[in-house]
């Protein structure tokens, strides 16, 4: 059997970034850039106002009081037409481009305004609230990098620097079939022997969070001719995922089926629990994963193989995200063989650690388990005993989508 690190770099070693597109600023997040944006201008524009006020010349002002002319107004918007000049101010208003001559904005708030005078005791250094000309970036900086995944505070970034579209990797489609005769669509009426299919609308909102766009087959029954079918059914997709069928009963089919129509198998078993019957390899050009049936273990194997290889189609430069430290909620045995994957709730303890706390019961087929856990805990083949206090490294369920 193969370790989990040599499975995933064999599968990454096997998908490349996906081509680009340009898709309009709203429909952005989410997606990864695919080219360097690039300011189109300075922010601000100009030197601006920072609050309401008066835009002066700080050299008018003095600790014994200063008497100002009001000579015009600047709204944001609408710059003064004109100079500021000695013994003058404008009155100004946040946003505001400050009128040439002026140098520091007086805020309404120390100021006595009567008609058209203002008056002050107070003293300013020259550029007090004034947002200087490109202070948060300037026009022909590159402002976001490629291959980073937008987020909102990106899509404002880059409106702000006049961009309202943006080349982006093109979203993987992947193809999503569960086996079995067993299956049913769920809200189906459910007879004996036969189960509501979890595992495709699982993965298919799994990924869709991490940035894919999937297509959901119908279930493949335990049928060689079904399974041959499906090589017409991926047309356009860029990668093919089954559910089910991948161990070796015989009814578990897929890998016979699929390499009757081509399928070059590259690994089958992995030293992890849950999910060691995962296939791999290409169906023709297409990368094909082979998922256990157990939906823990489809779900778990997912997170650990076929998010990576996500990210690296989508042009991600880290494919896969590192697992953090946190320290165990509860005592743990050895070890076997096999990389472990503990399903587990997250907390703190009185000192801001973060704890995770592994399910008494890691059974593969216990989804309620698994919709409570926060993070899995990640065991070493023949680790050795751990209690509670001990550290540990735990994939953060929430952060491998990002």
């Amino acid at each position: 059997m193969l370790s989990v690190p040599e499975a995933r770099k064999r599968i990454l070693d096997g998908v490349f970034p996906l081509p680009s597109e340009v898709v309009a600023l709203t429909d952005a997040c989410g997606r990864v850039s695919a080219a360097p944006v690039i300011s189109r201008l300075s922010n601000p524009p100009a030197d601006v106002s920072s609050m309401d006020g008066y835009a002066v010349r700080a050299a008018d002002l003095s600790a014994r009081g200063a008497r100002l002319s009001c000579i015009g107004a600047a709204p944001a918007g609408h710059p003064f037409d004109g100079t500021v000049g000695p013994g003058e101010c404008v009155r100004i208003f946040t946003g505001a481009v400050v009128p040439p001559g002026a140098d520091a904005v007086l805020i309404q708030e120390n100021a006595q305004a009567e008609d058209t005078s203002v008056t002050t005791t107070t003293t300013l250094a020259p550029g007090t609230y004034i947002r200087r000309r490109g202070q948060d970036f300037a026009e022909g900086q590159e402002i976001i990098p490629v291959g980073r995944r937008l987020s909102a505070r990106d899509i404002g970034l880059a409106a702000a620097a006049n961009h309202a579209w943006i080349q982006v990797t093109r979203r993987p489609r992947v193809a999503i079939a569960a086996t079995g005769d067993e299956l049913l669509l769920p809200g189906s009426g459910i007879g004996a022997g036969q189960i509501a299919n979890s595992n495709t609308p699982m993965l298919a909102a799994l990924l869709r969070a991490a940035g894919a766009d999937p297509v959901m087959l119908p279930v493949l029954r335990d049928d060689m001719a079904d399974l041959a079918m499906l090589e017409r059914m991926v047309d356009g997709v860029d990668m093919l995922v089954t559910a089910g069928g991948a161990s070796i009963g015989s009814h578990d089919l897929v890998r016979r089926g699929l390499e009757q129509v081509g399928l070059k198998t590259d690994f089958w078993k992995i030293a992890m629990r849950p999910g060691r019957p995962l296939m791999y390899g290409h169906l023709g050009r297409l990368p094909f994963i082979g998922l256990p049936g157990n939906p823990v273990a489809a779900f778990v194997c997912s997170v650990v193989f076929i998010l990576p290889a996500l990210r690296r189609m989508a042009g991600l430069t880290t494919p896969v995200v590192p697992p953090e430290r946190a320290v165990l909620g509860a005592d743990v045995p050895e070890n076997d063989r096999r990389m472990d994957h503990l399903r587990a709730r997250l907390g703190h303890d009185a000192d801001g650690r973060l704890v995770a706390t592994p399910f008494a019961v890691q059974d593969s087929a216990m989804l309620h388990v698994l919709a409570e856990s926060g993070a899995l805990i990640l065991r070493a083949p023949h680790a050795a005993p751990a209690k509670a206090g001990d550290p540990c490294d735990v994939i953060r369920i929430d952060r491998v989508m990002e």
